[in-house]
């Protein structure tokens, strides 16, 4: 981050200073997410019965929030750059240094996405996936610095707009990711349903589990890296209650082993209808 601010100061390069702005939201957003993945480890206590997990939800809008605020302010500042050089304004030439510091950048922001999506799917962790795209974010939004400040470098006055209008460029790319990245956590603040796939899954498990004869008020949602459900299930009424709770632990063990352990399972039990 520092070495970017620094090629774009004296490199002269309005396209890498947004750049290096984006890795300064990069650093604020690790940051945020590191704290709050700790906080959401935590194990469920008297005041968090279903532990801490929206801690995690918060996170990921915390990174969109920063992704905006970094994406209105460069593109404010890029389009005044553009009117000023129509107004007959001076724009300076980018350096090589601000390009081989893009370079750089592409580099060493592709090898960040690979590591952190990696340990997002090793936890299942949506605040890591989150911020793994803001790596990737930064990756492309590089590689559009190289093209302003390569392009800018060319002879001739009218190239130099080149460097604000790839500053431009990047800070649609990073209010495209701030709302990506805020849409599925404002849906799970929002208690949203989980994804289909899951869904069906869930319901073919209860259908399938020897004993069940019917089943009725699924819900389901999400809290950071753990699931809550909870379903109604008819059974025999003519069994025992020892019989009905081991039916109901098998429903819990198979959606535990298809969703994962960190799942919060309700069953009610009621006895079928007699026809």
């Amino acid at each position: 981050m520092l070495f970017k601010f620094a090629a774009g100061i004296l490199g002269h390069s309005s396209a890498m200073v947004a750049d290096a702005a984006h890795s300064l939201s990069d650093f604020a957003s690790d940051i945020i997410v590191l704290l709050c993945i700790r906080i959401s480890s935590k194990p469920e206590d008297e005041d968090h019965s279903y532990g801490h997990g929206k801690y995690e939800t918060l996170a990921s809008v915390a990174v969109g929030l920063i992704l905006l605020a970094t994406g209105i302010g460069f593109l404010w500042d890029g389009l005044s750059a553009i009117m000023a050089f129509f107004r007959g304004g001076d724009l300076q030439a980018p350096t090589w240094l601000a390009f081989c510091a893009a370079i750089i950048s592409i580099l060493v922001k592709e090898a960040l996405y690979h590591y952190t999506m990696a340990a997002a799917r090793k936890t299942d962790s949506a605040t890591l996936k989150a911020n793994a795209w803001h790596h990737r974010s930064d990756s492309l939004s590089s590689m559009a610095t190289v093209l302003g400040i390569g392009g800018a470098m060319l002879p001739g006055r009218g190239w130099l707009i080149l460097d604000p209008l790839a500053a431009c460029l990047i800070s649609l790319f990073i209010l495209g990711m701030a709302f990506a990245l805020m849409r599925p956590a404002i849906d799970e603040l929002m208690e949203k349903s989980l994804p289909p796939a899951e869904k069906d899954a869930i319901e073919r498990i209860i259908a399938s589990t020897p004993g069940v004869l019917g089943y009725h008020r699924l819900r389901t949602r999400r809290m950071g890296v753990n699931r809550a459900i909870e379903a109604h299930i008819k059974l025999n009424g003519d069994i025992s209650l020892a019989q009905a709770h081991d039916i109901a632990s098998a429903i819990e063990r198979r959606i535990r082993a298809e969703l994962g352990q960190k799942t919060h399972i309700g069953i009610h039990m009621e006895p079928a209808r007699r026809d």
